[in-house]
C-alpha cells in the first residue's frame, strides 16, 4: 500500500466505524531516542514508554530532519501499537509514530498540545 503524501491527494474512500476503532492510536512520552544511522532515509531510532497496559515499544521513524534525538526525551507521541512489528534494516520497529508531511515532505510529529496519561487511545 501506498500512501499519498501529497495534501491535493483525493481523500480515502468512507470506513465504518468499526473500522476506525480496529486502528489502536495511542500516546506514549520518548524516554529514548538515537539517530539510526543506517537508515536510507534520515530517521532515528525511539523507545516509547505507552503506560501499563502496552509498555515500553521500538519505534523507527523518518523524522532525523526536523528532530535531534535530545530534544525528544521527554516529548509525547501518538503511534499505532496494534500493527505487527515491521523489520527497519536492522532494527525492529513495534509502532507506527504519526507525524504528517510538511511543504518539503519531511515528517512532523503529531502529538497533543496537553499532557495526557500515557496510553491515552485516540477516539
Amino acid at each position: 500500500m501506498h500512501l499519498d503524501h501529497d495534501p491535493a491527494a483525493p481523500a480515502a474512500e468512507n470506513i465504518d466505524f468499526a473500522d476506525f476503532l480496529k486502528v489502536d492510536i495511542r500516546i506514549g512520552t520518548v524516554v529514548g531516542a538515537e539517530l539510526y544511522k543506517e537508515a536510507r532515509k534520515p530517521s532515528l531510532k525511539l523507545r516509547i514508554d505507552f503506560g501499563k497496559t502496552v509498555g515500553e515499544k521500538k519505534s523507527c521513524a523518518q523524522i532525523a530532519a526536523h528532530y535531534a534525538p535530545d530534544e525528544l526525551i521527554g516529548r509525547q507521541v501518538a503511534a499505532v501499537v496494534n500493527f505487527p512489528p515491521r523489520q527497519v534494516g536492522k532494527a525492529l520497529s513495534e509502532v507506527l509514530t504519526l507525524g504528517f508531511a510538511d511543504e518539503d515532505g519531511k515528517v512532523v510529529l503529531f502529538s497533543p498540545d496537553r499532557a495526557v496519561p500515557n496510553g491515552a487511545r485516540l477516539f
